[in-house]
């Protein structure tokens, strides 16, 4: 169980950086260091930007779960 618990959190910690990643920058922090804030903003976001607002929150969960899940077995193990 604490091996399926650990895959689960190193895949959706990759996902969890990659989706991070994928999100366009808002203005005003580090996604202006790297030309995030050149680009215009066309006002409200897109169906594809809300979808990857749902998906990484989802994966976050998931992740949040795997933690404490591992942080309750290891505890009840040793």
């Amino acid at each position: 169980m604490i091996l399926l618990f650990s895959i689960v959190l190193a895949i959706s910690s990759l996902l969890l950086i990659l989706l991070v990643l994928m999100h366009k920058g808002r203005g005003g922090g580090l996604s202006d260091m790297f030309g995030g804030g050149v680009s215009s903003s066309l006002g409200g976001s897109s169906v594809a930007e809300r979808n990857l607002d749902r998906i990484t929150v989802g994966i976050a969960v998931v992740w949040v779960v795997c933690v404490f899940a591992l942080g309750l077995l290891l505890k009840v193990n040793s």
